[in-house]
């Protein structure tokens, strides 16, 4: 894996809309900010952070959401006989969408000009005719799946934090979680972000969608033409706060990692 580029902070970047890196098509690019994962970075988390050996996933049971918005279609389970009933195969028919996943950098556009939102383009400059073309591979998951991803997590458990403080709000709502909690409780908890890390920000959506939501509640969500998804401030506060701390990716329990509120004017960035 090749060596990150000099760092440039966020003020000082030429155009916060296309901080593209590697030529199109190459390895650099195709990895986006995942090539802070050198070797270095990889071997450090394993010497220091490692202490007990305790595994956990951090994915939600597949069929969840089991009422998924925008159209998306429940997540099938098939178990075929073969060889005359001596075994069985197991067939997935899913949306990766639905449940957990990563947003590869083929997921979502952004307007290529200010003022021309029909006008739109992936990470790179890749254009949706390429991403079509079954013959281009360009940005896609396979760049990350050839090494996996790996590093040190670091977790904002904004809502425990926020259950401690009293704090009431629904996941499925406009709310948001502000960038001057999420350095509280980086305070408080003794975080200390390095380049590098892996950011994890806990809201309660798995939470309230198992034990607080009815099937009505679901289907109503699920049938919304517009939801509400609550999430981190859409702000280019937290833009800058990300790039200058040089996270490799960030994720979390949120249908959306930034709130999504109906009719606004969303910041979207990949780099």
């Amino acid at each position: 894996m090749s060596t990150p580029a000099a760092f440039i902070p966020f003020d000082q970047l030429p155009n916060h809309r296309r901080v593209w890196v590697g030529s199109p098509g190459s390895w650099e690019e195709g990895l986006g900010k995942l090539r802070l994962l050198t070797e270095d970075v990889v071997a450090a988390a394993a010497k220091t952070e490692i202490k007990t050996g305790r595994r956990v996933t951090m994915n939600w049971e597949l069929p969840k959401l089991e009422y998924a918005n925008y159209g998306r279609k429940p997540c099938q389970h098939h178990i075929v006989p073969i060889l005359h009933g001596h075994a069985f195969d197991d067939i997935y028919i899913l949306n990766p969408q639905q449940s957990s996943q990563w947003d590869g950098l083929r997921h979502f556009s952004q307007p290529q000009t200010v003022g021309k939102p029909d006008e739109r383009v992936f990470y790179g400059g890749t254009t949706a005719r390429e991403i079509l073309d079954k013959r281009s591979e360009r940005i896609g998951m396979q760049f990350w799946g050839k090494e996996g991803i790996a590093g040190r997590g670091v977790l904002i458990d904004y809502a425990s934090w926020a259950e401690k403080q009293g704090i009431k709000y629904s996941t499925f709502s406009n709310y948001e979680i502000r960038l001057r909690d999420i350095h509280q409780i980086a305070t408080e908890c003794d975080i200390h972000f390095q380049p590098g890390d892996l950011l994890f920000i806990r809201l309660g959506v798995t939470k309230e969608w198992n034990t607080q939501m009815t099937a009505e509640d679901k289907l109503a969500y699920s049938n919304n033409p517009d939801p509400e998804h609550a999430g981190v401030e859409a702000t280019v506060d937290v833009l800058r706060w990300v790039w200058d701390n040089q996270f490799s990716a960030v994720a979390g329990d949120m249908i959306s990692w930034e709130v999504r509120v109906s009719c606004v004017a969303c910041l979207w960035t990949n780099a």
